[in-house]
C-alpha cells in the first residue's frame, strides 16, 4: 500500500469513505512529511498538530457515526496565508499583518470544513500576494524561483506534503506557480468562488486558486467551494452545476484551438516546441487542432490590467501606507506608490477597455471547448528576486475567464513544462472535461526528484 500522503483528494477521499485509510492516519502521514521537508522548502508558515490531529479524530468518529460530511470527508488542504482562518495567524506575508488573528473563518475555510475537510495551515504566500518573493524554495532547483504568490501552496502539493492547497490569482499567481513546480494550478471564473475573508490585493480581479496534482482533484475542490456568497459584492449568482457528472458526460475528444500569436513570439524556442508537440500528440490521441487569432483588444489587455491591480491595490493599502510605508516590501510598495499616481480617468478608461476584452475573449472561445497556449515564457526562471513573469496569464485573470495549467514534460534542464488551457465564462465543466482528457493522453506526471 503507497503511503498516504501520496494520495490525491479524490483518491484519499475514496479510501476514508471505504475506511480503508483513516484521517487520523492520512494526517500523520502528511504532518510527519512536513516535518521532515519543510524545513528545506519553507512552504509552511502555520501548522497547529494538535489541532489537526483532534480533527481528523472527530471525523473518524463522524464518519463511524454519520457517514461522510461530504466530499473531502478527512482530506488535509493547506490555505495561503491571506485566507481568513478563525483563530490562527493570518500574516499575509507582511509585517502589517504580522500578528493579526481573525475571528472567523473565509467563507473558502468554511465550505472546505463543511464538505469534512481538515484545514492542515497555512502556506508562505509573497507579500499581500504581490511580487516580493517569499522565502520558499523550488523543489526541482533551489536556484531558481518557486514562483508566486501561491508560492507555499504549489511547492507544498509538489512535493506531497499535502494533496491541495488554496491560493489566488489576480494576474499569475496560482497558474504560473503551479506550472513552475509541476502540477496542476486551476483558476475558475471570476465570482464563482467567494473571496469574503481573503485579504485582498485587486477587487475586480482577485480570484481563489486551487493548487492539486490531477484535473479530477481540481473539480471535486471546486465543487466543495463553489456558488454564490451575499457576504463577497462580486460573487456571481450562478448555479453550479454537478461538475463530475458534467464532466462524465463530455469525455470524448474536445476540440481545442491553438493561440500562436503573441505566445510563440514571447515563448523561449523550447517552451513553444513543447506546445506544439502537445497539440501534435493531442492531435493524434483524436481531439480537433484548430488555430485561432487573438482579438484586437488584447493589444492592450496586459497595460490595461496593471492599471487596475495597481490602483487598487493603492485603495486597499492607503491607509496603512500613509503611516507604514517603510514596513512595506520594496515591489508593493511601489505598486501602491504608483496606483495612487494613476489618474481616475486612466483607471476607469482601462475598465471600459476590459469590458470589451472579455466580449471579445468569449467570441474567440465560442466555437472550441478550450484553447491552448504555454503556461510561460519561460520555464522558472533563475535567481530568488522575481516570482516569474505572469504574462501569459494576466489574459485570463483580467477577463475573468478560467483557466487551468497541466504538466506537460520536462525542460533540458529539469525543470518542469506546462500547457495552460482557457474557456468560457461558468463553463468550467467543459474545460475541465477538456482539460482531463488532454491530461490522460498525455500521461505525465511530475514530481521534484529529490522529494518523491
Amino acid at each position: 500500500m503507497p503511503d498516504p500522503f501520496n494520495l490525491g483528494v479524490a483518491g484519499a477521499a475514496q479510501e476514508i469513505r471505504d475506511k480503508i485509510l483513516s484521517p487520523v492516519s492520512l494526517a500523520e502521514s502528511l504532518l510527519d512529511r512536513i516535518d521532515s521537508l519543510d524545513p528545506a522548502l519553507k512552504a509552511w508558515v502555520t501548522i497547529d498538530r494538535e489541532e489537526v490531529i483532534s480533527t481528523a479524530r472527530e471525523l473518524e468518529k463522524e464518519l463511524d457515526e454519520k457517514g461522510p460530511r461530504g466530499p473531502l470527508h478527512g482530506v488535509p488542504v493547506g490555505l495561503k496565508d491571506i485566507f481568513y482562518t478563525e483563530g490562527m495567524l493570518t500574516a499575509a506575508g507582511s509585517r502589517i499583518y504580522s500578528d493579526f488573528v481573525p475571528k472567523y473563518d473565509a467563507a473558502t475555510v468554511t465550505k472546505i470544513k463543511e464538505a469534512g475537510g481538515i484545514i492542515l495551515g497555512k502556506t508562505a504566500t509573497t507579500e499581500f500576494a504581490m511580487a516580493d518573493p517569499s522565502p520558499t524554495i523550488n523543489p526541482w532547483n533551489k536556484a531558481h524561483t518557486p514562483g508566486g504568490s501561491s508560492s507555499g501552496s504549489s511547492v507544498a502539493v509538489a512535493t506531497r506534503m499535502c494533496a491541495a492547497a488554496l491560493g489566488t490569482q489576480t494576474a499569475g499567481s496560482t497558474c504560473r506557480p503551479a506550472a513552475y513546480n509541476g502540477i496542476v494550478g486551476f483558476k475558475a471564473t471570476y465570482g464563482r468562488i467567494s473571496r469574503h475573508g481573503v485579504v485582498p490585493l485587486s477587487w475586480s480581479m482577485d480570484t481563489v486558486g486551487i493548487l492539486v496534482r490531477s484535473v479530477l482533484d481540481a473539480a471535486v475542490m471546486l465543487q466543495a467551494m463553489a456558488g454564490y456568497d451575499e457576504n463577497d459584492p462580486g460573487c456571481a449568482n450562478v448555479a453550479v452545476p454537478n461538475y463530475l457528472e458534467e464532466m462524465d458526460k463530455l469525455s470524448g475528444p474536445p476540440r481545442i484551438g491553438l493561440i500562436r500569436e503573441f505566445y510563440s513570439d514571447r515563448s523561449s524556442a523550447e517552451v513553444w516546441k513543447n506546445t506544439e508537440d502537445v497539440a501534435q500528440r493531442l492531435a493524434q490521441a483524436g481531439a480537433e487542432i484548430a488555430e485561432i487569432s487573438l482579438p484586437e483588444s488584447f493589444e492592450t489587455a496586459h497595460d490595461c490590467q496593471v492599471i487596475v491591480s495597481n490602483v487598487e491595490c493603492a485603495s486597499f493599502h492607503e491607509q496603512w501606507h500613509r503611516d507604514r510605508a517603510d514596513d512595506y516590501g520594496p515591489k508593493i510598495r511601489a505598486s501602491i506608490e504608483v496606483g495612487m499616481l494613476i489618474p481616475g480617468i486612466r483607471y476607469v478608461q482601462a475598465q471600459r477597455l476590459r469590458r470589451q476584452f472579455r466580449r471579445d475573449m468569449v467570441e474567440m472561445l465560442r466555437h472550441v471547448d478550450a484553447v491552448i497556449t504555454p503556461s510561460f515564457p519561460v520555464p522558472a526562471p533563475f535567481g530568488l528576486d522575481s516570482t516569474g513573469d505572469p504574462v501569459f496569464q494576466q489574459p485570463w485573470s483580467f477577463s475573468g475567464l478560467p483557466s487551468i495549467a497541466v504538466p506537460s514534460g520536462l525542460s533540458g534542464a529539469g525543470l518542469p513544462l506546462s500547457v495552460q488551457f482557457g474557456g468560457l465564462p461558468f463553463k468550467e465543466s467543459t474545460l475541465l472535461a477538456a482539460a482531463r482528457w488532454c491530461e490522460s493522453a498525455l500521461g505525465i506526471d511530475l514530481s521534484p526528484p529529490e522529494f518523491s
